[in-house]
């Protein structure tokens, strides 16, 4: 079975300038794990689920942690109420970033004629879930985990399973 039987045509795009927001809404809208970044009619990356939750990691133990004593304890609301603001601010600015500066990229591709199976090699191989498929240099689609699954399951739907 050929990955142009079980992809899906015409993908939701973003372009590389987009804020990662949007891509994010279109995440949760369109309930998909990853999306084709675009620059113009060039596939530059994907941006995915990862890439927007490795954004919130907050690396080391902030220089800022400490434990108060007791006679700090008055100081913790105020401290906290800036903690906050700060997380607000860090919040805000990660939607706004464009797309391009977080997607992963290259974006590791397959050809339409190719195997189901060559498709599912290349994501094990990679640890990805899906695929941008190409003819040529034109983006015709992409294949994800549930879509070489289901093809799988239709090729056996109406034979004798026992």
């Amino acid at each position: 079975m050929k990955v142009s039987e079980v992809m899906t045509r015409d993908p939701i795009l973003v372009d590389a300038q987009d804020p990662v927001r949007k891509a994010a809404g279109l995440m949760k809208t369109h309930r998909i794990g990853g999306i084709p970044v675009m620059d113009g009619n060039v596939l530059v990356g994907m941006i995915t689920d990862t890439d927007i939750v490795n954004l919130l990691e907050t690396g080391q133990i902030s220089e800022d942690l400490w434990l108060p004593s007791p006679l700090e304890i008055i100081e913790v609301p105020v401290r906290e109420m800036i903690n906050w603001e700060k997380t607000k601010k860090a919040l805000t600015h990660i939607g706004d970033e464009p797309v391009g500066k977080v997607m992963s990229h290259p974006a590791i591709t397959i050809g339409a004629g190719a195997d189901i199976e060559e498709a599912a090699a290349v994501m094990h191989r990679e640890k990805i879930a899906r695929l941008p498929v190409m003819d040529g240099k034109r983006l015709v689609g992409i294949v994800t985990h549930t879509d070489i699954v289901q093809g799988i399951g239709n090729t056996y739907a109406g034979t004798d399973q026992g």
